[in-house]
């Protein structure tokens, strides 16, 4: 698709929408309840939460203060960082607590992510798609920790994210906004209800070239429907999500590269094809006030598809070109010889490495509700039950090329098949099926004192199936199963002070990438040639926390004052006040993880790797935050501290010493930040122009497979963001934002890598380098400008 039909797909999504827009209005929920488990109508009072939960409007997720949905949920929540893996600003990870939501193949993934109450982590790899979410639906976003009623993999906690529907949100409102790197988005919104019957709709157009050299250009298409009805005691809602996403990926880089220039490439082309389908149905039976029963389903349909130029391992055995040797374990290739199609005598090999994931998963889950007093005192009870089922096939190739002086690889058209050196065609059939039984209940002691006691049981199996026939030590069954339990206790010193206590364990089973490449006999590619399915025991997580919450205010309209700075509502006018309140939260967690998993690559060649049990890490730190709203000012304050160790002693192997190196109990886990700082303000000047500034700091970190911690680290970093908006009429603004308002030259992540992991033998020594340090350069200064109409 060229720039032009992107934008022309973006243009016609926002005005497929504008005829039906009329009077714009938010009525959706306060944010004083929360759900439990995943499935809505679980909810109850926040401050009876054991634990340090977060809530995100719809307003906070606003273009008018940040480009993006991750972007937003950076600046919104106490404790969250992003990650970059793929130098694209669509696809980062979400750090939460030194766990992961990533969309990165292999990567641990330790956050549970749920929309409308379906789990969103793919089948294959637990992988978090955020492209494919649409933005401008979402109504709000719960994060909370140290609740196992999530399910596999919320031992770092769980996210969940609630859709509009056409009786939460009324009206019509249409945006477009771009600027830097040839970025253009679009989006609009419709919500309509008759009291009886609802509708709502979204879709959102996306375009952006990247700011890398050779970036490929991200075109982002998505959309939300949903459909509702309700009765006096019953209540019942279908939906669809879809998208169509074309995502560029520039990866970590080698430093001395970036040393000569601040865009340059390693390796390219590097791009992502993501299509997603899914059907949600969900329905709510209040048969008295006190009880309440809910049960959904749904239909997903997933599509990935990867192209990607890399180096390769592949060695010349002096014979013809694109026959395989007797031994299986090198390609002939034929240099400067005499046969046809031979390659130049200093050629630089490469391969280029293709994947697909096509994932059918359908599920449901049923939870019923009491709030039935017991023994005279206030009690809250929710058992429910769930399934998921994923059948997903899983294809990669690896295509013999030649990489030039700019690092493109191009194809030779022989493709790399030799099963006895673990290089062949990969064709996996991988079936999942997860099911849950879960309990809680909040009994309240007294009108002061909560406690909450609950668990869930989690049982996975998931089977593996070569379909090529190359690979039988791939054909596995695995079976995992584990009783998470919670307990907790909240106590209100005040009205306004609550203090909370809470102990809950956690799970997440190996994925089938991770089972099917964990045998360290036989290492593969990652993520394209998996070999051999020996065990891997799941992962167990023992969380403690501990906290404060709770608010003060004064003057005289203290009671009226408006929400936090990211819960504001846009567009309306800000009246004079002198009235304040300022929330605050302290909190103190400690998470035990045990046969954590970790990648680890292969000695004898360093782009091969498998996974392992590594013994057990150890998460703890505090977490600290402050929003204030006084007169025309909201500002906030939150600040983290991560001590992310190994506490087993084992050997991993060093990319770049191509050799095992012990890791002993103390050593940091690579990637996670230890310190991170955020700052922010917005101020109305009047009541139609408002100005607002964020600042963002995050400390230093190992690099990936540094984890005997022996190179230097990426340095820390802090980036100043400032935004405006205007009201132009009532139903007209037009706002501003600036990212990296300094243009700080900054790495987001990087790690170690193999110096001579191109393969030059017999051929030309091109590139050299000495630094093992390959990194991803954070994005320069951008600006955006748009517009938004509320009709």
């Amino acid at each position: 698709m060229t720039r032009l039909s992107a934008l022309k797909s973006a243009f016609l999504a926002t005005c497929a929408l504008l005829p039906m827009a009329a009077n714009a209005q938010d009525a959706l929920p306060t944010f004083d309840v929360v759900n439990v488990s995943p499935v809505q109508g679980s909810e109850i009072a926040k401050d009876k939460i054991p634990s340090n939960v977060e809530t995100v409007g719809a307003s906070e997720l606003d273009h008018t203060r940040a480009p993006s949905l991750l972007d937003n949920i950076l600046q919104s929540v106490p404790g969250v960082s992003l990650g970059d893996q793929t130098g694209n600003a669509f696809q980062r990870d979400v750090n939460y607590r030194g766990q992961t939501a990533s969309p990165v193949l292999g990567t641990p993934q330790g956050i549970a992510v749920y929309q409308n109450g379906t789990r969103i982590n793919e089948a294959f790899g637990d992988v978090v798609n955020w492209d494919l979410i649409p933005e401008m639906a979402i109504a709000r976003m719960t994060l909370m920790p140290n609740n196992p009623l999530f399910g596999l993999n919320a031992t770092g906690g769980a996210l969940s994210i609630e859709m509009k529907n056409g009786f939460t949100y009324q009206g019509g409102e249409a945006q477009l906004f771009g600027g830097s790197f040839g970025r253009i988005q679009s989006g609009a919104q419709y919500g309509w209800n008759n009291g009886t019957y609802s509708a709502y709709i979204a879709a959102e157009g996306a375009y952006d070239r990247g700011w890398r050299d050779h970036s490929s250009a991200s075109q982002i298409r998505r959309m939300y429907a949903d459909f509702g009805a309700r009765g006096d005691t019953t209540e019942f809602h279908l939906s669809f999500t879809g998208a169509d996403n074309k995502l560029g990926s520039v990866a970590a880089t080698p430093i001395e590269m970036l040393n000569q220039r601040w865009s340059s490439v390693y390796t390219w082309p590097q791009s992502l094809h993501l299509q997603m389908q899914m059907v949600q149905a969900s329905a709510t039976w209040k048969p008295t006030d006190t009880l309440s029963v809910q049960a959904n389903g749904y239909y997903r349909n997933y599509k990935s598809a990867r192209f990607d130029g890399n180096g390769t391992e592949v060695q010349d055995n002096g014979g013809v070109f694109g026959i395989a040797d007797a031994t299986g374990t090198l390609l002939d290739i034929n240099r400067a010889g005499p046969v046809a199609n031979t390659l130049a005598g200093d050629a630089i090999l490469g391969q280029i490495d293709r994947n697909s994931v096509k994932t059918d998963s359908y599920g449901g889950s049923v939870q019923a509700t009491s709030t039935t007093q017991l023994f005279g005192h206030d009690n809250h009870f929710v058992v429910g039950a769930s399934v998921d089922h994923g059948n997903t096939n899983f294809a990669a190739t690896s295509e013999l090329g030649t990489i030039d002086n700019n690092l493109f690889v191009t194809g030779l058209g022989v493709f790399i098949d030799q099963p006895a050196a673990g290089l062949a065609p990969v064709n996996l059939n991988a079936k999942n099926t997860y099911l849950g039984l879960y309990a809680t209940n909040t009994f309240d002691i007294t009108s002061q004192l909560a406690f909450t006691a609950g668990g869930r049981f989690n049982w996975a199996q998931i089977n593996l199936r070569d379909l090529g026939g190359n690979l039988p030590l791939l054909n596995s069954n695995n079976n995992f199963q584990r009783f998470n339990p919670v307990a907790g206790f909240t106590y209100k010193f005040t009205p306004n002070i609550t203090g909370y206590a809470g102990y809950s364990e956690a799970n997440r089973a190996p994925t089938p990438l991770e089972l099917g490449c964990s045998d360290p006999n036989n290492p593969c590619l990652i993520d394209n040639f998996l070999i051999a399915d020996p065990p891997l025991k799941q992962v167990v997580s023992r969380t403690i926390e501990g906290g404060l919450r709770g608010e003060i205010s004064g003057g005289s309209s203290a009671d009226a004052a408006a929400p936090p700075p990211y819960r504001k509502a846009p567009i309306k006018a800000v009246s004079v006040d002198d009235g304040w309140k300022l929330r605050w939260g302290l909190s103190l967690f400690r998470t035990e993880n045990s046969d954590d998993i970790i990648q680890v690559v292969d000695p004898a060649n360093p782009v091969r790797g498998y996974f392992k049990n590594a013994g057990t890490t150890l998460r703890q730190g505090v977490e600290a935050k402050l929003d204030l709203n006084w007169n025309r000012w909201t500002a906030y304050a939150n600040y983290t501290f991560i001590d992310a160790t190994f506490r087993s002693a084992f050997d991993v192997n060093d990319p770049f010493l191509q050799a095992p190196v012990g890791v002993v109990p103390g050593n940091h886990i690579p990637g996670i930040p230890a310190h991170r700082l955020k700052l922010g303000a917005d101020y109305a000047v009047t009541d139609d122009w408002k100005v607002g500034a964020s600042f963002n700091y995050v400390g230093s970190q190992y690099l990936l497979h540094d984890e005997t911690n022996v190179y230097p680290k990426v340095p820390s970093y802090w980036v100043v963001n400032v935004n405006t908006s205007y009201q132009v009429t009532k139903n007209v603004e037009v706002f501003g934002l600036i990212q990296n308002l300094f243009n700080q030259r900054y790495y987001s992540s990087g790690t170690v890598f193999n110096t001579g992991g191109f393969n030059t033998a017999g051929g030309g020594n091109a590139f050299a380098f000495n630094d093992p340090r390959s990194v991803v350069p954070g994005m320069p200064l951008a600006a955006y400008a748009g517009i938004r109409a509320k009709f």
